[in-house]
């Protein structure tokens, strides 16, 4: 049976040309780049030149570019580095659990933080920002895109807030980052997160933008790498991998045709099907759609086994009994954030290949309300 891949925000295979990249220069790059001989400068000449390309790509400068093992520790960075010891967060309900964790965590450090709920659609109000500052607010951090829901937050706006208010603002870029347009110059952000292996780099890279002028405490101890904001012998092949992807000439806009194809189709052959989210401020590859009286994980089952690839939630969930909080803080009832499915297209994905995934849906929900407790005691059978 072939397997089809739909679960590219958990994350998206390698790019060819970024493994052709990354085989040559595992096999040519092997210096420490803080060495001065002539290995240690080779391998430092290819890091400063990765730095280059990813802050061209982001619109800033090459100093401005932090490298690190990806997302989570870049939003640790951005949050620690900033607000640690500081007196007040402002954050949303419906962020990564890297942001929702770390920010728990100086809670209970002390720190005050503010949980911003989000509208039915998924949105979170940048005035809903600015009422919730006070004199003490020391950091705000707002993703650009969800993971679950693929909605993307206002950032700009929520941006013009914090600077005018002259506060701090980082954004979690995970799910936005090498795939849409993202200048982090035009946006006004001053801390902005990038995970690589989200846009066809390998897993264990990833970037952290910090604005020249915010200071910036280390989350590492140790050597002065990295401008002494990164502690640790740096990932140089990693580095250049990571800028060869967000240099590849992919439109993941075109994935939008795609996307709306599914949806169209799973909502056309499926009865009791919901799209969870903002359907007009999206990201281009990613679906979260509710089936009446399926269980998610019943569903992400079905549908593996006719071998389509998605997902119930967040990656960095998965396991865990609980609903989504995502779905959860948009309004949604416990039942229904359980029969919600992550549908998130990437390359590779063709219109052939959507067909036969609704085709799927459509056997596998079938056969799940036949079977499904809940269906049946509907039907007054149980």
């Amino acid at each position: 049976m072939q397997h089809f891949y739909f679960d590219h925000n958990a994350a998206s295979p390698v790019a060819p040309e970024v493994l052709r990249d990354l085989t040559d220069a595992m096999a040519e790059v092997f210096g420490n780049a803080s060495s001065i001989h002539h290995f240690g400068q080779a391998a430092k000449r290819r890091l400063e030149a990765a730095r280059r390309r990813v802050a061209a790509r982001l619109g800033c400068s090459d100093r401005e570019i932090v490298f690190t093992s990806g997302g989570t520790e870049s939003d640790n960075l951005a949050i620690f580095g900033v607000a640690r010891g500081g007196g007040h967060i402002v954050t949303t309900s419906i962020e990564h659990p890297a942001v929702l964790n770390a920010c728990a965590q100086l809670e209970r450090e002390g720190v005050e933080v503010t949980w911003l709920p989000v509208s039915f659609d998924g949105r979170v109000d940048a005035e809903d920002v600015r009422r919730a500052l006070r004199p003490n607010t020391a950091l705000i951090s707002a993703m650009h895109v969800n993971n679950e829901t693929g909605v993307l937050q206002p950032v700009a706006e929520i941006a013009q807030v914090a600077r005018a208010a002259g506060i701090p603002f980082h954004s979690d870029g995970v799910q936005a980052g090498g795939r849409i347009p993202v200048n982090v110059r035009d946006l006004g952000i001053d801390l902005y997160s990038i995970s690589g292996h989200k846009f066809g780099a390998p897993k264990g890279v990833g970037v952290l933008y910090v604005r020249k002028g915010v200071d910036l405490a280390p989350l590492l101890h140790g050597g002065r790498h990295e401008r002494s904001r990164r502690a640790g012998t740096e990932n140089v092949v990693g580095a250049g991998a990571l800028a060869r992807a967000m240099e590849l000439t992919f439109e993941w806009e075109t994935l939008a045709a795609l996307r709306d194809r599914l949806e169209a189709g799973i909502l056309e052959r499926v009865p009791g099907t919901t799209v969870n989210g903002n359907r007009a401020y999206r990201a281009p590859n990613t679906s979260n759609i509710r089936f009446e009286a399926i269980e998610g994980e019943a569903m992400v089952i079905a549908l593996d086994l006719r071998g389509y690839a998605v997902s119930s939630g967040s990656a960095c969930s998965s396991g865990a009994v609980e609903p989504s909080h995502v779905l959860l803080a948009m309004g949604l009832s416990p039942d229904e954030a359980r029969s919600s499915v992550r549908f998130s297209l990437g390359p590779g994905n063709t219109a052939e290949q959507v067909d036969g995934l609704v085709e799927a849906v459509a056997d596998s929900a079938a056969h799940l309300r036949r079977i499904s407790p809940v269906a049946l005691s509907s039907a007054g059978v149980i």
